[in-house]
């Protein structure tokens, strides 16, 4: 896992420059925008209809669970099948599910079954995207830099996102909202099918999905760099997970809730924006086992009962550190075999997606029983001890003979 000799930064306007990725970067956007979008449309149409908190808060948590069912049974889908094809079904699937929700009379069962069945598609759809941006962009800087490009989209547009679907609320109904971000998934289907090229299938034979998937695990550096991805997401959101309550203790009201989601999407995009422009692809590799060991240390200073100025500053620290994904992604696509990538990129996804989802879980049964400041500070101590021993684990399987 050491760094190649590189040259110096190549910065994120070269890899804007390449058509091909500004139509995948695009398309990222409007069904980014939709997906958010369509959880608050469908979650205020939910509680509309039933009064339940709770089945509300459960389209929320749908956008969880059914990720790990398609990044087990489908991985295999991107390789199998040309990319450019499974990007466009997968569009068209998640149109065809939210224009079903928009028809008026449609049960909540049936709502609530078909939100099940976005998130089943998107665990495929984000692993084939990923494993297509090494096609485009090659396996080098430039892929790195456009995977980085994709994940500030995401964490902006979860900034953008609930502003304009809280926007589009106040002047149109649910199900008319919802027609919008139908419109967002067939407009990012069109530019995957126009603006990028057809290209063949990565595996030249069939993989069963069991056998393929225990290739990819039994490969000692692809699991320690899934667990490297994986294990510090799942004790970085869990102040997100408690910042109701805690912006609640903290006698902060609404507007400081809002400032406690938003501080550590803001110190993860620029911590990768400073590390994408400003450093090469060998000090992003040389920082990226520090910064894994690091990031979950502010976390700490909950322990200290902080203002919310403090924890906000907290909150950016935390969410910069996150800037080591960018070494973790050169040396996944280095250590996984091009026939299995998109395979390794949708485990990788639902993988996250699944892990966020147990650490938001146990941070809220863990609060209960201790409070919200000594969950996030237990969170950093046993993150960080978590950090160090798989940072130790990689470096000693970086090394030659290991």
């Amino acid at each position: 896992m050491s760094a190649p000799a590189l040259a110096g930064p190549v910065g994120y306007g070269r890899v804007l420059a390449v058509p091909e990725f500004r139509a995948v970067f695009a398309a990222h956007v409007l069904s980014m925008l939709g997906v958010i979008v369509s959880e608050i449309a469908l979650s205020v149409l939910v509680y509309d209809l039933t009064g339940s908190p709770l089945l509300s808060a459960l389209t929320f948590a749908l956008g969880f669970l059914p990720y790990l069912v398609g990044g087990t049974l489908l991985a295999g889908v991107g390789d199998r099948f040309p990319a450019r094809r499974v990007l466009v079904v997968c569009d068209l699937v998640c149109a065809g599910c939210v224009a079903a929700m928009a028809v008026p009379g449609t049960g909540i069962g049936v709502l609530l079954g078909l939100r099940c069945a976005l998130a089943v598609v998107s665990p495929v759809f984000a692993g084939t995207r990923m494993a297509t941006l090494s096609d485009i962009l090659g396996g080098g800087d430039l892929f790195v830099l456009g995977r980085s490009l994709l994940r500030i989209v995401a964490q902006s547009a979860l900034l953008v996102g609930y502003g304009l679907g809280g926007l589009l609320l106040a002047v149109l109904a649910p199900r008319h909202a919802l027609l919008i971000t139908v419109a967002g998934f067939l407009a990012s289907a069109a530019l995957l099918r126009l603006g990028t090229r057809h290209r063949p299938a990565r595996a030249r034979v069939r993989v069963r999905e069991r056998a393929g998937t225990r290739r990819l695990l039994a490969d000692r550096r692809i699991r320690l760099l899934l667990l490297l991805f994986w294990i510090p997401a799942m004790f970085a959101v869990v102040p997100e997970a408690l910042a109701a309550p805690y912006a609640d203790a903290l006698g902060a009201g609404s507007p400081g809730l809002g400032l406690l989601m938003c501080a550590l999407p803001v110190g993860t995009v620029a911590g990768e924006l400073y590390a994408g422009a400003r450093l090469g692809p060998a000090a992003r590799e040389r920082i990226a086992l520090p910064l894994v060991c690091l990031t979950l240390l502010p976390y700490l200073g909950y322990a200290l009962h902080p203002s919310l100025t403090v924890s906000l500053l907290l909150l950016l620290l935390a969410g910069a550190g996150s800037a080591y994904t960018l070494g973790l992604d050169q040396w996944f696509v280095r250590a996984v075999p091009e026939e299995l990538r998109g395979r390794a990129m949708t485990v990788l996804s639902a993988g996250l997606m699944t892990i966020q989802g147990v650490g938001m879980t146990l941070a809220g049964v863990a609060a209960e029983a201790v409070g919200v400041r000594a969950t996030v500070a237990a969170a950093g101590v046993v993150g960080v001890v978590c950090c160090c021993a798989l940072a130790a684990a990689a470096r000693r399987a970086a090394r030659p003979g290991c």
